[in-house]
């Protein structure tokens, strides 16, 4: 009894798949080149590389009225594409509108069967097309190797996106068109909106997207002639795939057909008997080598062991000059790494005690996925690892140890500036305005001598809070190097990549991407506001004037109270004439216009006293030309003005660092 009504049910799942094939269609499919049948299932390609397959229906179809209007028409369609390998095939199929039953002289692979190099993009083609295609085809602007598209008379899609349907709540699914599963594609055409909605779907959720993959609008009516044939293309390359059929529709009218029919499993990609030649041999050949490699193998482990432990020291670190520490001690000073800090821009920081002194030290490394590890590590090592000032984070030494770079420093109690300007934190203690004066006249001492007191000019490149640390007597020191450059002094920075952190950025940094120590005063203006205000560079939610802190500033400054632009709790404990010396010389230091910007060494006799402001100043900061602001300046200073002191060392040309 269990027997017949399977007998039964497989009879009237065969009949109502032929319907659909034949009745709604009035006719057959015609199948051409390598389509044929595999184990009683329809495909459009077969083993055979680099060839193609048509199916197209027998009996030519009504797509214009007698009067040239266009009909409205439905295509629902269930396919599944098995490639050759798991996660690759090629080239994909389509279901094709054309003036011809088959297309003959068509090429195969990136072409599907449907166009030539000669004819592709031709408008006599007169040829309407929605490719399922699972390979990436740069020469016709394919968006990846998964994805749908509408195309006419050419290859390159007038719409595509990637496969996927959006779900009941409006999410995108993405669907794999090599998943080898049965999937449905449906396209619906409306004559009066001249709109094409293409839906691909899984069956197995049992419900029609609401919301279509495509919606193309465009007038068919150019394109088509009255009478076309309607049939499916695919085509192989270099790597095979079965492009399986099931069953089709198409109407004259917009429908989708509501169906239930149960899921078949197709068959996967077939192996052909040289397949299974090579892997006989290969098979083979591997159990007669097996025992050579596992002598090999314990060989080659015991040496990468010894040599892990083996620190071979390089030319470039003979001229480096800090210390180079084991691994050893590293990994017993930090406990195996096992106290994270935090993390900063190419790696993590863990804390340490260094046995016997029982000095504290941050130890960063250099983290695996950072493709410019080895240039920052480098960069680190060259820029502080000979310097020797009271305000720059004390490179103590190095580690290179099986492909790992590692940095140590002293180690700051606490922490970087952001965390007290920032934090958050309800029990964290409120820099006072004499701590805050403190820390910017400490950095900028730390960049003076780096862009002037140094035999060589370092452009810092990362000028903001983050990177300055503070020490258990509130000490301020300017660390991270990693994106540093070096060049002798008169002589001009050479890079091509831009780096830094937004806002902190100067206007001719993001133009050129050059830095100069003039890019790095920007930063140190904004720094300076930043830190006298005790607010962030953008507030969002103030009110627009007050948005950007620099604009708000000189907007203050404009009204006669720069002091206004600092918090509440800073004007009430502040030093006026520190105050505003601090808010205006921010304010001059990130000036849009290069020229405006005072050098370090001014910047630091600014706020030690010895060199004052002049009185116009604002008038100054209105001014972007450059022989006003020397003109001015100079009188007032009395400094000897020169190129490099007012406009920063210009940067016209592109090169690496000298010496490096």
């Amino acid at each position: 009894m269990i027997m017949s009504d399977q007998i039964l049910s497989h009879a009237v799942f065969l009949i109502l798949v032929l319907f659909c094939c034949t009745e709604h269609t009035h006719g057959k499919l015609i199948m051409q080149g390598s389509a044929g049948f595999v184990k009683g299932f329809r495909t459009l390609t077969s083993t055979k590389k680099h060839t193609y397959g048509q199916a197209f229906h027998d009996e030519i179809l009504q797509f214009k009225n007698s009067n040239g209007t266009m009909t409205s028409f439905s295509v629902t369609f269930f396919f599944a594409i098995v490639p050759e390998h798991k996660r690759k095939g090629s080239h994909g199929m389509a279901f094709v509108i054309s003036p011809s039953r088959g297309i003959t002289n068509a090429s195969a692979d990136q072409y599907l069967g449907i166009f030539t190099k000669a004819n592709n993009g031709n408008m006599s083609n007169h040829i309407f097309a929605v490719e399922l295609d699972i390979n990436k085809d740069d020469e016709f602007g394919d968006i990846d190797d998964n994805h749908v598209g509408i195309n006419i008379n050419g290859m390159r899609s007038v719409l595509s996106a990637p496969a996927g349907y959006y779900d009941q709540e409006g999410h995108f699914r993405s669907l794999s068109l090599i998943s080898g599963n049965l999937l449905r594609l449906t396209i619906l055409y409306s004559h009066k909106d001249a709109q094409i909605n293409v839906t691909l779907s899984s069956p197995e959720e049992g419900y029609y997207p609401k919301k279509p993959l495509l919606s193309l609008k465009q007038d068919l009516s150019p394109y088509f002639s009255e009478k076309m044939y309607a049939g499916f293309s695919a085509s192989t390359g270099s790597v095979g795939a079965m492009h399986y059929m099931w069953v089709w529709f198409i109407n004259g009218y917009i429908t989708v057909p509501n169906l239930d029919l149960g899921i078949p499993k197709f068959l996967s990609y077939p192996i052909t008997k040289t397949k299974v030649a090579l892997i006989v041999l290969g098979t083979s050949l591997a159990l007669a080598l097996f025992a050579a490699l596992v002598a090999t193998g314990l060989s080659f482990f015991f040496y990468k062991r010894h040599m892990k432990v083996m620190e071979v020291l390089e030319e470039w670190e003979i001229e480096c000059g800090p210390h180079r520490f084991s691994h050893k001690e590293l990994f017993k000073a930090t406990n195996g790494f096992k106290q994270l800090l935090g993390k900063g821009g190419f790696g993590q920081v863990f804390k340490g005690t260094l046995p016997g002194s029982n000095a504290k030290i941050a130890v960063k490394r250099v983290s695996h996925g950072s493709s410019q590890g080895m240039r920052e590590f480098l960069a680190e090592i060259a820029t502080i690892g000979r310097h020797r000032h009271p305000n720059l984070v004390r490179l103590l030494g190095y580690c290179r140890y099986n492909e790992e770079l590692y940095l140590v420093y002293d180690f700051m109690p606490n922490g970087s500036l952001d965390r007290y300007l920032h934090g958050g934190s309800s029990d964290q203690e409120e820099l006072s305005w004499s701590q805050r004066f403190k820390i910017i006249k400490d950095v900028a001492s730390a960049l003076a001598y780096l862009h002037h007191e140094w035999m060589q000019v370092v452009v810092h490149r990362d000028i903001k809070p983050a990177n300055v640390l503070i020490d258990d007597k509130m000490n301020a020191s300017l660390g991270d190097f990693g994106l540093a450059k070096l060049y002798d002094q008169g002589h001009e920075a050479q890079t091509s990549r831009v780096a830094g952190t937004f806002g902190y950025m100067a206007p001719e940094l993001m133009r050129t991407g050059r830095p100069t120590t003039g890019t790095d005063v920007y930063a140190f203006g904004v720094f300076m506001l930043e830190v006298s205000c005790g607010r962030k560079l953008f507030e969002p939610r103030a009110e627009p004037e007050e948005i950007v802190l620099a604009d708000w500033a000189i907007n203050r400054w404009e009204k006669g109270d720069i002091i206004e632009a600092a918090s509440e709790r800073i004007r009430r404990e502040y030093d006026k004439g520190q105050l505003e010396v601090v808010l205006k010389l921010g304010v001059l230091c990130s000036h849009q216009a290069e020229e405006v910007r005072p050098d370090m060494a001014t910047v630091v006799k600014i706020l030690e006293g010895v060199s004052e402001l002049p009185d116009n100043l604002l008038d100054v900061v209105r001014t972007e030309k450059l022989g006003r602001w020397y003109e001015m300046y100079g009188k007032v200073l009395d400094v000897e003005v020169t190129m490099e002191s007012g406009g920063n060392l210009t940067v016209t040309e592109p090169l690496t660092s000298v010496g490096r």
